[in-house]
């Protein structure tokens, strides 16, 4: 079983240099990345003048996602009950707070913790119109009561972490729940719970075509699961296809909404599912969502691969890497009764 630190870290801070990989070339179009990089596109992290490659609102809302998971579970364990996708919520206007709104009158007791803290959070990296504007809106949604029709990406994006806390066809439903918590249409919450599934089935030992047949079985159970389901298995034919990289990526779509940034980031996986380095590369260099689609695709082989197959020049330059690995030696340890972690993770 990969329930351990190597794979555990593997996945967050995987994510998160997909996610630098892909911040810079986000908005171009891949003619535009090839003329500013070269014929083969970006090939390495960039870095800013603070010496580190920056992550973005991808990275920032799965550390948040980590945090609130980690606090429900102390909440469940000091009141006996706990809502977890409410803590969650809590947790997302934590992240809220570093993009510059303003607090939630209300509810002044939940900003507190240790990411807060952390002045590397409170940068501004293009966060979704989606996310800010349903959480600026102080609503909860809900599978059954949704806040709107919307099913970008930025639900899928951050919900890694619950694929390595939960199990099963529990790391499905609380990721779907946490989506949708922000985005209404059934592709924008459903393909967060596939990421999910997929993840725990991967750290189950599963390898990765086999988590990817599995995790359409469990998706075809949910309703409205019809379109991310079409778009899955198209990713997984399109991985076994001569079809160049391109031409294959762009039949998926270019990953703004959530079954597509999904499905990009599932035919990169499988196709170089022994090569971090090389299926990050192929996520981010596409006309779309190239963040997204590299913080998804470094979850997924990260998990499978572990820390130790990503490169290490890498983890040394991409931002926050210390407080990423804490996040996910976390999750791992899902509880310790000490004072050190209650303060890192009240439960109100």
């Amino acid at each position: 079983m990969k329930r351990n630190q190597e794979f555990f870290r593997g996945c967050l801070i995987g994510g998160a240099i997909g996610d630098a990989l892909g911040w810079p070339v986000e908005f171009l179009e891949l003619n535009e990345i090839i003329k500013r990089y070269g014929p083969n596109g970006i090939q390495d992290l960039q870095l800013s003048s603070s010496g580190k490659s920056e992550i973005t609102d991808d990275t920032q809302m799965t550390l948040f996602t980590a945090e609130g998971i980690l606090r429900a579970e102390n909440r469940g364990r000091t009141k006996g009950i706990c809502h977890p996708p409410s803590v969650v919520a809590f947790a997302y206007q934590r992240w809220l707070l570093t993009q510059g709104h303003t607090r939630f009158e209300d509810y002044e007791w939940i900003y507190n913790g240790w990411l807060l803290g952390i002045k590397e959070l409170h940068a501004r990296r293009a966060p979704g119109n989606t996310c800010v504007s349903a959480l600026s809106s102080r609503k909860q949604g809900s599978i059954n009561e949704h806040i709107n029709n919307s099913k970008g990406c930025g639900g899928v994006m951050r919900v890694a972490p619950a694929g390595l806390f939960y199990r099963n066809s529990e790391s499905f439903h609380r990721a779907a729940e946490f989506a949708a918590l922000t985005h209404g249409h059934p592709s924008g919450y459903l393909s967060a719970g596939a990421l999910a599934f997929l993840i725990a089935s991967i750290i189950e030992e599963q390898d990765i075509e086999t988590a990817v047949k599995n995790t359409l079985i469990e998706l075809e159970k949910h309703k409205d699961s019809e379109e991310c389901t079409h778009i899955l298995k198209q990713a997984l034919g399109l991985s076994k296809s001569d079809f160049s990289d391109a031409e294959s990526i762009s039949k998926l779509g270019e990953g703004w909404v959530g079954e597509e940034a999904l499905a990009i980031s599932i035919y990169c996986a499988l196709k170089y599912q022994d090569d971090f380095k090389k299926a990050l590369i192929t996520a981010v260099n596409h006309s779309g969502d190239s963040d997204s689609t590299g913080a998804i695709t470094g979850n997924i082989v990260g998990a499978y691969l572990g820390l130790n197959s990503i490169p290490t020049d890498w983890v040394d330059k991409v931002e926050l890497s210390d407080s990423i690995l804490q996040i996910a030696d976390d999750l791992l340890i899902e509880h310790r009764d000490t004072q050190e972690w209650w303060e890192r993770y009240p439960g109100y």
